[in-house]
């Protein structure tokens, strides 16, 4: 069963919304889709499977008829839920706002820690409706980012798109410029030999990709900025967003990189995280 892809539903526009691009991936893959839905009430469940769930299911069948739906009603609070089906999905899919049991979806935890401890990519729906564009790629040369490639370079040659693969650079990412303890503090850095070590990083990180991949048209892009603001304004022209999890282990603490927090909140396309071997 991990070849489905799961969306997260409460009945709201922007759950709808996610049904409508879950579906599409779903066709994409040739899965069936899964419809999630967790409650905390008995007394809640007949009303929400002739309600919630039905709208889904026919959201669904609008987008793509003939897919094949899958229904999962659970009880219990929402990131349980989600993180269990995520044990037996290839992508999980939320949207951006939700009321009842997937309420703020966005706006609070859930889409974070989930993207964080999940056994699935996590797309948030969000940015503007119908994006169009490449696919766009953060590369930072980590094993997570190695998960991210594998996903954007899959996700670029299912859906027939190009792919930006931009890989953002500046001084303060560095942990030390220097080699020896004797470098004195105030010794200018070598931006050119810098540049250099970021080519070849990113050069690096596509190679077993683009191999994989012949089919999938590749732009490589290395910027000297600040990251997330340059990866926020190449996801307002791209189609989706793909980075990978960079948090600390557990529940608690630091759940996601704060980069990957700021596209998952910010970014004017649909974002996936990707998160590394567990």
């Amino acid at each position: 069963m991990n070849d489905t892809v799961m969306v997260g539903v409460d009945g709201s526009p922007s759950s709808l919304a996610a049904v409508d691009v879950a579906a599409r991936e779903a066709r994409l893959r040739g899965a069936p889709l899964r419809i999630v839905h967790a409650f905390s009430r008995p007394s809640d469940l007949a009303p929400m499977i002739h309600g919630v769930l039905a709208r889904a299911e026919q959201r669904a069948a609008d987008v793509v008829p003939g897919l094949e739906v899958l229904r999962t009603v659970a009880p219990g609070d929402t990131l349980t839920v989600l993180w269990s089906e995520s044990r037996h999905a290839a992508l999980a899919v939320l949207g951006g706002r939700g009321r009842g049991g997937f309420g703020h979806l966005l706006l609070g935890s859930t889409v974070v820690q989930l993207a964080a401890h999940g056994f699935c990519p996590v797309m948030a729906v969000r940015g503007r409706p119908d994006p169009q564009g490449p696919v766009l790629l953060a590369v930072d040369g980590s094993p997570a980012g190695a998960a991210a490639g594998e996903f954007a370079f899959a996700e670029a040659a299912l859906r027939e798109a190009p792919l930006i693969a931009l890989h953002v650079w500046n001084t303060w990412s560095e942990p030390t410029p220097y080699e020896g303890p004797a470098d004195p503090p105030n010794v200018g850095v070598d931006l050119g030999q810098l540049r250099e070590k970021h080519r070849r990083r990113l050069d690096e990180a596509l190679a077993p990709w683009r191999a994989a991949h012949p089919e999938v048209s590749v732009e490589p892009l290395l910027e000297r900025s600040r990251v997330r603001h340059t990866l926020l304004e190449a996801a307002k022209e791209a189609q989706l967003l793909v980075a990978g999890a960079r948090g600390h282990g557990g529940f608690t603490g630091m759940l996601l990189g704060s980069v990957s927090q700021a596209l998952l909140y910010h970014a004017d396309c649909p974002v996936t995280v990707v998160r590394g071997e567990r």
